[in-house]
């Protein structure tokens, strides 16, 4: 889910009901996704979302998961226990982790 979307969705993933973590995921997103969120203790549901296999839908048991809440309130962690931020959350750039959990705050430049 991109981070600038706040709607939260409910949907059913594996017949269970799930909080959507993303939609239309490529075989790596979805596994960059779903050892962060294993790590950090979702439970974590995933199915293919096209006949092909080549895109998953995925999503967490717990209901209440938000991504934009999640990533932004600092609640997660890397496997190295440093703060997600939405630069490494968005796999744009690995810099967003390297100044340590105090310092959150960061400079993102696309050109």
């Amino acid at each position: 889910m991109p981070l600038n979307k706040g709607k939260h969705i409910i949907k059913e993933i594996e017949g269970v009901r799930c909080s959507l973590v993303e939609e239309n995921l490529s075989e790596s997103r979805a596994e960059f996704l779903k050892k962060l969120l294993t790590h950090n203790g979702f439970e974590v549901k995933m199915e293919q979302s096209d006949d092909e296999g080549k895109s998953f839908v995925m999503g967490v048991t717990d209901i209440l998961f938000h991504p934009v809440i999640y990533v932004y309130e600092l609640r997660l962690r890397t496997p190295d226990n440093k703060v997600v931020t939405p630069a490494y959350w968005l796999q744009l750039t690995d810099a967003g982790i390297e100044k340590g959990a105090d310092d959150y705050y960061w400079t993102l430049k696309m050109e």
